[in-house]
């Protein structure tokens, strides 16, 4: 019982996707590096790994939750553990604040900066869940939420968070625009039914469109932010291998399926690996 169990808990975290946490990671890796002028140190590298990943799993205890009478209805999402019951709204929230504090004590680790920044970063993963219930663009939130590493990694390691956090912030925002308007394409025909508000649906025929936009925002905001920071030439080319990726992405969206939109987003980590990779390199080679 206890297997089958831990089993539950596992799902419920989403720990065989570990594309979520990596959606999370590289960006907020990528502003480690950048406020470092380089490689971190060992402390803080292990900080905002394992950090990101518990709080990622904290939000999936916290999202289900939320969600947990829509999910139901959307066939992508009908079988996690606390839609079935399998389960209970107490242990799903139990776990989860286990998992958000164990976050937390990582960053009592940093300074007293980082820590009052936590307080923002958990402030907006609990706004996101309901987001979707009031707002006609919800990604927008969860954008917020999937950048905050960004300030936090600068509040670590300089006890400060300049101009620069944020404008990578705004254009990581872009990027969590683009990739989970991809994901909320998949359940689109789902969310229309039960009246769940996401970009896929406020967009309308516009959608691939804005897609590609986000992109390009996403990776022009970071090429203009970080030309001066890192090596110029490595740093290039690791954004116009992320262009090239784009396009793939184009390719699998442009006819609206559920399989090719659920695959885009899926593919998403290795755009932001790219981008971490040339962060690293022309951090290296400046």
């Amino acid at each position: 019982m206890l297997l089958d169990k831990l089993a539950l808990y596992l799902d419920l975290i989403r720990w065989s996707r570990p594309a979520g946490w990596l959606l999370l990671l590289w960006p907020s890796l990528s502003g480690l590096w950048v406020a470092a002028g380089g490689f971190p140190g060992w402390h803080l590298l292990v900080v905002f790994v394992l950090g990101t990943i518990l709080m990622r799993s904290a939000g999936c205890c916290l999202n289900d939750v939320a969600d947990r009478d829509f999910d139901r209805h959307v066939k992508r999402t009908a079988q996690r553990p606390v839609t079935t019951g399998a389960v209970s709204v107490r242990e799903a929230l139990s776990l989860g604040a286990v998992l958000a504090l164990l976050a937390f004590g990582l960053v009592l680790t940093t300074n007293a900066v980082a820590v009052v920044w936590s307080f923002g970063a958990l402030a907006v993963a609990i706004a996101y869940p309901f987001a979707k219930r009031f707002f006609a663009m919800p990604q927008a939130v969860l954008g917020v939420a999937f950048s905050f590493g960004i300030p936090m990694a600068f509040a670590a390691v300089q006890s400060q968070v300049p101009p620069l956090a944020w404008l990578l912030l705004l254009g990581n925002l872009f990027w969590v625009l683009a990739y989970d308007t991809e994901y909320a394409m998949v359940d689109r025909d789902d969310d229309l039914r039960i009246g769940m508000k996401t970009s896929a649906i406020t967009l309308g025929r516009f959608d691939v469109a804005a897609v590609l936009v986000s992109y390009l925002i996403y990776l022009s905001i970071w090429a203009l932010a970080l030309y001066s920071v890192a090596q110029p030439a490595i740093l290039l080319i690791a954004i116009a291998l992320a262009l090239g990726q784009v396009v793939g992405h184009y390719q699998l969206i442009r006819e609206r399926t559920r399989e090719g939109c659920f695959k885009a987003f899926r593919l998403n980590h290795w755009l932001g690996f790219t981008v971490f990779l040339g962060v690293v390199l022309g951090m290296g080679w400046r």
